[in-house]
């Protein structure tokens, strides 16, 4: 059996909570907490101590990061929870994982991460992309004859 990470477990809880009920956007503590009881995601024991305070304040996006930067659900304006969803409020403040990984879910929660990136988030890039990161390599062949010692060494000549 995958050993199932708490951020994962919440994840799955509250994603299945959507499915139950598609007519309701969000969902309390405490009924996340009591599907993830019930559905038994990391195995057969009890339900671990972490999961409430992950479901709370660990895995919300728009909640400081304590201590991992995770982002797989956003606080509601009445504080609930709802599943993130790129564009949702503050998501610009945070990066990190907002769903789990495929290889680190039991298989039978895998159709959980196709209907959250086709249906839930309407096909939504999940991972974003930082602007200013992605232009790392561009404009590289204007300089690839260059050399970066001897172009310094010519810019420092003019110096007086």
């Amino acid at each position: 059996m995958v050993k199932v990470l708490v951020a994962d477990e919440v994840w799955i809880a509250t994603a299945l909570l959507h499915i139950k009920n598609p007519d309701r956007g969000d969902f309390a503590v405490r009924e996340i907490v009591c599907q993830a009881e019930i559905e038994k995601i990391a195995g057969p024991e009890p339900i671990r101590p972490g999961v409430q305070i992950h479901a709370y304040l660990h895995c919300v996006a728009n909640r400081p990061p304590n201590p991992g930067r995770y982002r797989m659900l956003t606080e509601t304006s009445k504080g609930r929870r709802r599943l993130f969803k790129p564009g949702d409020p503050y998501h610009h403040l945070r990066t990190g994982k907002n769903a789990p990984n495929e290889k680190d879910i039991p298989k039978k929660y895998h159709e959980l991460l196709d209907w959250y990136n086709h249906d839930y988030t309407g096909g939504a890039n999940t991972e974003e992309v930082d602007p200013i990161l992605s232009l790392r390599g561009m404009g590289k062949e204007i300089w690839a004859q260059e050399d970066a010692d001897s172009y310094v060494s010519q810019l420092r000549a003019g110096w007086q």
